[in-house]
């Protein structure tokens, strides 16, 4: 277990920007297997169901650690947005790569208790399925819309009463296109129902990117900067229209900001 310092290093302030420059010759080589040397762990630690909050907060900001170690350089922004709400938050993001499913917890957990809504399939991966479930997630199957809604919505409901936030990412599956089409309302319909903020999350995650043959083993591009950002809380009143398309701006003002238009659309 490490120190207080160590588990809210990248969130203690309202931005980070990596100020380091980390020389790797091989980043893939590095990073994975530091990744390895995680899970590994983290695995261990879920057997023993004593894979917690802080264990969890630890090898969050271990990944991101070792990225920085691989050359992988971050920006996050908007943190104190995360920090200055005191009721349970439902975070709406766009879904790039594996990245955010590792490092999210690492700026989130040390103020807010955080579950992720999953892809049922991820349960049973080797190794990380242990851990995804020792973080009680929602898991859906992600064909049948309607019976994915009632679950979220249910299962959510109960997370939210027990104090917990939740992090949704709204598009079918990880890529790194921004398509306004494929964001569904999923985020916005569970906070309207249980009356809590919803924070919209724009992220740059193409540092790690996709695999061919196995989507969580990509490339390690040092040349791409990560970057995450949070937005202000706001409430949804109404149907939720005005509301969802809030989240959709956010990410596309970020997209144009930090000049990746051609990523959306």
């Amino acid at each position: 277990m490490y120190p207080k310092e160590y588990i809210t290093k990248y969130c203690d302030s309202n931005n980070y920007r990596t100020s380091k420059n980390y020389f790797c010759l091989f980043p893939a080589f590095n990073f994975y297997l530091n990744l390895l040397r995680i899970l590994i762990k983290s695995n261990r630690l879920a057997r023993k169901g004593i894979y917690n909050d802080i264990q969890w907060s630890n090898s969050s900001v271990d990944v991101i650690n070792s990225l920085e170690n691989s050359g992988i350089k971050f920006y996050f922004e908007g943190i104190d947005n995360v920090k200055n709400v005191n009721v349970p938050v439902i975070f709406i993001s766009n879904h790039m790569s594996t990245l955010e499913t590792m490092v999210l917890p690492a700026l989130i957990q040390p103020y807010k208790n955080v579950v992720y809504v999953i892809k049922e399939e991820l349960a049973k991966y080797p190794l990380f399925g242990k851990i995804v479930m020792a973080r009680d997630p929602i898991r859906v199957g992600r064909y049948n819309p309607r019976e994915d809604l009632i679950k979220v919505l249910e299962q959510g409901a109960e997370k939210i009463k027990n104090g917990k936030s939740i992090i949704i990412f709204p598009q079918k599956t990880r890529t790194k296109f921004f398509d306004e089409s494929s964001f569904n309302t999923l985020g916005i319909k569970l906070a309207k129902k249980n009356n809590i903020p919803v924070i919209p999350v724009a992220l740059y995650t193409e540092a790690w990117g996709n695999g061919k043959l196995i989507k969580e083993i990509g490339k390690i591009d040092k040349t791409k900067e990560v970057k995450i950002s949070f937005g202000n809380p706001f409430y949804v009143e109404g149907n939720g229209n005005e509301e969802h398309q809030r989240v959709v701006n956010f990410i596309k003002q970020k997209f144009v900001e930090w000049k990746l238009e051609d990523l959306i659309v």
